[in-house]
């Protein structure tokens, strides 16, 4: 299938009512806005978001892999992977049946790191497709649902563990939930460590680019959505300081860091009744100091982000039933 295709697999997910999509003939493009300021020297003046492949039922889980290049996205619904190559525009099902893979990462040694609902557990796909489970109990109880992950410089292994994927046949199984939500460490030891029991369902996770913090987003902190950010030093955790408030409708999921340590936000609304979604789907930026500085509008809710291309330049976005683009002047902190 070519980018541009109207799906994956158009007799699995039908999407004739999907709006069309068209990249903006203007420069700047108007779905690129500026909050503040600071945004304008990460905004591309001639580069447009553009819609590279729709037709997916829940697009989550992007990740690079410049080496080869291409883009693997998760669709949890449809229990597959997806591949989207750079040069020929092609898409086709990386892995399927995936567990209802959701987050995914690539380790130190650049093998591909996922979350898989299904299976409640972590694993890491080899060189040669074989795959090792890195983790699916603590302290004898299963996990519930691994979510989204993140590698550390020092082959540590981190991820959340909400309960979305136990409480109904979308994405998983129905089951019972045996530990609390928790965010663990998966030591290069392979020892596995809870390191955070407080947040109401963790989601998204990143660190700052020298590492020196670790964000958390807590998918459902009451009354707003927030990114807690925690000091970090040779694994362990400090206390928590507020890093982000979603602020009224507005919800975050997953993200990824610059360069400069800017917060690239999967966004929407918190799905309340009578929220109005309008302005609110697509990609919020927020600067270190936690002011939002920009938003990329897109015609769906986006999940979660990650950073590729040959400079790192290019941000994926994976949003509801379509994955997009746009060239940035920064590039991915990893």
């Amino acid at each position: 299938m070519r980018a541009g295709c109207r799906a994956c697999n158009p007799t699995e997910t039908p999407m004739q009512s999907m709006p069309a999509f068209e990249t903006s003939v203007r420069y700047p493009d108007p779905r690129i806005e500026v909050l503040d300021d600071r945004f304008l020297a990460l905004r591309l003046f001639s580069a447009s978001v553009e819609r590279l492949f729709t037709g997916l039922r829940w697009a989550e889980g992007p990740v690079w892999f410049g080496d080869g290049r291409y883009l693997l996205v998760s669709d949890i619904p449809n229990n597959r992977v997806i591949r989207w190559d750079e040069a020929s525009g092609a898409v086709s099902d990386f892995r399927q049946p995936s567990n209802n893979a959701n987050g995914h990462f690539r380790d130190r040694q650049g093998r591909l790191l996922s979350c898989e609902h299904l299976t409640r557990r972590v694993t890491r796909t080899e060189y040669d497709g074989s795959i090792t489970v890195l983790a699916d109990r603590h302290g004898g109880k299963r996990l519930n649902s691994p979510n989204d992950i993140v590698c550390a410089r020092d082959g540590s292994v981190w991820f959340t563990d909400p309960s979305f994927g136990i409480h109904g046949y979308w994405e998983g199984e129905p089951a019972e939930q045996e530990l609390p939500h928790a965010v663990y460490r998966i030591a290069p030891d392979g020892k596995l460590q809870q390191v955070i029991t407080d947040l109401n369902a963790p989601n998204g996770l990143a660190f700052s680019p020298d590492e020196s913090v670790l964000y958390v987003v807590e998918s459902r902190a009451t009354p707003h959505r927030k990114i807690w950010a925690y000091a970090h030093k040779d694994g362990k955790l400090g206390e928590k300081r507020l890093a982000a408030d979603a602020q009224g409708p507005g919800a975050f999921d997953g993200f990824r860091v610059d360069v400069a340590g800017n917060l690239w936000c999967g966004f929407g609304s918190n799905g309340a009744p009578g929220v109005d979604p309008q302005g609110l789907d697509g990609v919020r930026v927020f600067a270190p100091d936690g002011r939002a500085i920009g938003h990329i509008h897109l015609p769906e809710r986006c999940a979660n982000v990650c950073f590729g291309g040959r400079h790192r330049n290019r941000l994926f976005m994976a949003a509801s039933h379509s994955v997009y683009a746009l060239y940035v002047n920064t590039q991915g902190a990893v």
